[in-house]
């Protein structure tokens, strides 16, 4: 079976990025694809490197069932680009910066996650907001954002490993 690998990253990865990481390693395990796709989350910035993730992100994924409790943050690295297929970014911010340190030499992808959106009516909003400084209604909504774009992230991904698949066997 042909591996895939995907990173999450936002800015401080504490918030949106360890949300999409829980979120589509649940969707990816209970697909039964976890020996088939490589998750992971990174951060542009170093100022949580170590940190659990923020502790409302985590109550917010719990109430839907999400665990977060093993994520730590960590830094975005030149090498992610050699090992990650889809590096895919909450903010137009954070896509700029990993393409100004992206070696022209990587073949991952680089993209938005609400590239993936399924859903009109989040046509009109093209990043993942940072709850960090926001109110707690924040929060879910980007719960709700992360859940609808790497569902069909995940559907994306497993064509591609089928495709490939057929083209190896």
């Amino acid at each position: 079976m042909v591996r895939v690998s995907v990173l999450f990253v936002c800015l401080g990865n504490i918030c949106r990025s360890p949300t999409a990481h829980a979120v589509f390693q649940s969707m990816v395990d209970d697909a039964g694809l976890t020996k088939a796709i490589y998750v992971d989350g990174a951060g542009t910035g170093d100022w949580h490197l170590g940190h659990a993730p923020d502790a409302r992100s985590s109550a917010t994924a719990a109430e839907r069932g999400y665990d977060m409790s093993a994520l730590r943050s960590r830094l975005v690295t030149v090498e992610d680009f050699s090992t990650f297929d889809y590096i895919i970014a909450m903010d137009a911010d954070n896509l700029r910066n990993l393409r100004a340190m992206c070696p022209p030499e990587s073949k991952a992808t680089l993209q938005l996650l609400l590239d993936y959106s399924r859903h009109p009516e989040y046509d009109a909003v093209s990043e993942v907001p940072d709850p960090y400084y926001g109110g707690e209604d924040g929060f879910p909504h980007v719960l709700d954002l992360i859940e609808d774009s790497t569902a069909a992230l995940l559907t994306h991904v497993k064509a591609e490993i089928a495709t490939a698949s057929v083209v190896q066997g």
